[in-house]
């Protein structure tokens, strides 16, 4: 029983941790404003997204370790219907610098040539997973709260984390090196 009971204590630990805490906060904000992309402007997205970008990586990096408690796989709440929806507001959002070129893809060892890549597909692959976990640590239930803390900070680790760090190169290409004449097409 009292083995139990620290089991318990701990787990809590993890899931109420300032550094959970933390990115629970960032990650609802950056699921938040890409909901909201489609009212924005091409620059005022850009600019804001490359802020909330490197506070969602740098909460991420600072999960704390846990493994899932239950062989079920948490419970998804983000549909088809919802990606297709952010992936082609954020799409129409970037318009022609939507696309960028991407070194750092698993085929890329098998190709000779750069792998083309999609900003908007890239932040809604990472909104898919986080919008997910926002949701079921939504959920107030501890043994559901930790299992989408550990299956987060999994896929944070296996895909997101990177696939994050190369969308921000992208958009810090867009963001620096815009001609003038995509500003004023912006404006």
């Amino acid at each position: 029983m009292h083995l139990n009971l620290l089991f318990m204590e701990n787990k809590e630990q993890v899931i109420f941790s300032r550094n959970t805490v933390e990115f629970v906060t960032v990650a609802a904000e950056f699921c938040a404003y890409l909901e909201r992309a489609e009212s924005l402007r091409r620059k005022d997205f850009v600019d804001t997204i490359l802020k909330i970008l490197p506070l969602l990586y740098i909460k991420a990096s600072m999960l704390p370790e846990c493994e899932m408690m239950s062989d079920n796989e948490p419970e998804t709440f983000v549909t088809e219907d919802d990606y297709e929806v952010i992936r082609l507001n954020l799409q129409e959002l970037m318009a022609d610098r939507d696309d960028y070129l991407d070194v750092f893809v698993e085929d890329m060892k098998y190709s000779d040539t750069p792998i083309r890549k999609s900003i908007a597909e890239d932040l809604t692959d990472i909104y898919q997973v986080v919008k997910d976990f926002v949701c079921q640590f939504r959920s107030g239930l501890n043994e559901t709260m930790h299992d989408a803390l550990a299956q987060c900070r999994e896929h944070f680790i296996g895909y997101w984390g990177q696939t994050l760090v190369n969308t921000m190169r992208a958009l810090h290409e867009v963001k620096y090196n815009s001609t003038e004449e995509e500003e004023e097409i912006d404006d």
